[in-house]
């Protein structure tokens, strides 16, 4: 493709246009762009139940010259990154998450695979990874909201940790112990990393072993110390968690640095995600007057986030009714504003940061025809 740019030059000339010609092509190997990806927002952060990464793959090897971005991938949008000739096709939401048995031109989703798989594109889906993330779409949702400080209401763990195992069992061993046997059993265990140090309780000499090991290897564990009644008398098991990771998580509880009417705060919301109208469920004994200092708020669905939450409003896409009574019935506000509408205005931003993490390597365009399938009429 490269002597296409110098075919009909003359020869004196041709390195340079051909440098000239490479220089203006930018592109990344998939699996490097991936990586990048990776380092930007962990798919570690995403929730267990989603489907995220790299849905759909062209045969290796594969370049990328253009990144597309979607919130949703449909047929309309799937025909727009065809013209706009992308590589990769990041769509916010997975296109695939139930399995697909068959790939035939039967439904939609099968034909977005097939037509990707037709024109060597790949999909790629972070969706919840980006909820998660400390710049992703929660963090751009509460930009909305005016001055304020934020922190997850749901924090993530670290994807990892130098500890090892899920449990701590601790217990002592005193001298009229076989300590030599004691060692040899546990460290005899599969997944058991054992560590021992020396103590002294009621004036006595003793040796302390710590030990951690995977929740298989705990009943083993459990299952030698049980033998010895003195040392399992004596035993604690701790069960290890991960840190959190304190500004990452899903959802968010946004305090603002000064208190608003609810109007001020609809006015605010709609104005950011560039909308003319929001619904709106009025706590109990709320008005437009009533002042907003607390907002918790999820982009997309936020029942199961936001639920339980001491706010006075809830800003989210969709509620179940229910849910809604049930905020309400407590005197917090619930807004509304449609599934994707809390997210699509996240891709501008991403587009601007994804350009500067990638250093500007590869082609990165919003999709023009991706939008909430309702509409108020």
């Amino acid at each position: 493709m490269l002597s296409s740019c110098v075919r009909l030059v003359p020869t004196t000339v041709r390195l340079v246009d051909s440098l000239i010609c490479s220089s203006s092509r930018s592109f990344m190997d998939l699996k490097a762009l991936l990586s990048s990806l990776n380092d930007f927002a962990s798919l570690s952060f995403a929730e267990s139940w989603d489907n995220v990464g790299l849905l759909v793959e062209p045969s290796p090897p594969h370049t990328v010259n253009t990144l597309f971005l979607t919130n949703d991938l449909t047929e309309e949008v799937m025909e727009e990154a065809l013209q706009k000739k992308a590589d990769l096709i990041l769509s916010y939401h997975p296109p695939i998450f139930r399995p697909m048995k068959c790939i035939t031109w039967k439904t939609w989703k099968e034909r977005l695979v097939i037509r990707a798989l037709e024109n060597r594109i790949g999909i790629y889906s972070p969706h919840t990874a980006y909820d998660a993330a400390p710049q992703g779409v929660n963090n751009w949702l509460a930009k909305g909201l005016g001055a304020c400080t934020s922190r997850p209401i749901h924090p993530s763990k670290a994807p990892s940790y130098p500890t090892e195992g899920t449990h701590r069992v601790e217990f002592n061993v005193n001298h009229t112990q076989d300590l030599d046997k004691v060692m040899s059993a546990v460290k005899g265990i599969v997944d058991v990393s054992v560590a021992s140090f020396s103590t002294r309780i009621d004036d006595e000499e003793q040796t302390r072993i710590s030990l951690n090991c995977t929740q298989k290897a705990l009943m083993q564990v459990v299952a030698f110390l049980s033998q010895n009644k003195q040392l399992y008398q004596k035993t604690e098991i701790l069960s290890l968690e991960k840190p959190l990771l304190l500004h990452t998580g899903m959802g968010r509880l946004c305090t603002l640095d000064e208190s608003v009417s609810l109007a001020t705060m609809i006015e605010r919301i709609k104005r950011h995600l560039k909308l003319s109208h929001v619904r709106l469920a009025l706590g109990v004994g709320r008005t437009l007057e009533s002042q907003v200092k607390v907002v918790a708020l999820c982009a997309g669905s936020g029942s199961s986030v936001l639920q339980g939450v001491e706010a006075d409003l809830y800003l989210t896409g969709e509620m179940s009714h229910h849910d809604i009574l049930d905020a309400a019935s407590q005197g917090i506000n619930v807004i509304l504003c449609e599934h994707s509408n809390t997210e699509r205005g996240f891709l501008s931003d991403l587009q601007d940061m994804l350009g500067a993490h990638l250093e500007n390597k590869i082609n990165i365009i919003l999709s023009e025809t991706d939008r909430d399938p309702l509409h108020v009429v």
